[in-house]
């Protein structure tokens, strides 16, 4: 995707913690910064969070992750980190996920997550004022469920 796909950014800072002998970011830590934005994202959107749903007896539970390394983030660099919904099913919902140094594209990535019954761990669906609030933040037209 382009830089300017993304309506959603965080910033981030790379961490001495985060950094191998070379200095460059491990390859590990950017699933946590995916996680991070994520994160961020859904705060802003001002849907309910994980601990809301967790009292509604509902969740989203990771099902996937690609991470597809381009070039290395080094020792504080500051990243911007765009998420982006791409689609929204019945029960899941597929984020893309990139990571830049200022124009420069360093990582992409996607992650799903289904939405799913924490007792039964069975997916149920996506609420249709989630597919709103998320296609009006994307500006994407509504999916069905």
């Amino acid at each position: 995707m382009a830089k300017i796909e993304f309506s959603f950014f965080h910033r981030l800072r790379v961490r001495w913690a985060e950094v191998d002998m070379q200095g460059i970011v491990f390859n590990g830590h950017y699933l946590t910064y995916f996680d991070v934005a994520f994160t961020e994202y859904w705060r802003a959107s001002g849907l309910p969070n994980a601990l809301e749903q967790a009292e509604q007896g509902k969740e989203l539970f990771a099902r996937k992750s690609v991470v597809e390394y381009l070039a290395p983030a080094r020792f504080d660099d500051e990243l911007d980190i765009g998420v982006r919904c791409a689609r929204i099913g019945r029960s899941s919902m597929q984020f893309m996920i990139e990571i830049y140094r200022e124009n420069h594209h360093l990582i992409s990535g996607e992650v799903v997550y289904v939405y799913a019954d924490t007792a039964q761990r069975k997916g149920v669906s996506v609420p249709d004022t989630w597919r709103e609030i998320i296609s009006a933040l994307e500006l994407l037209p509504p999916q069905a469920g």
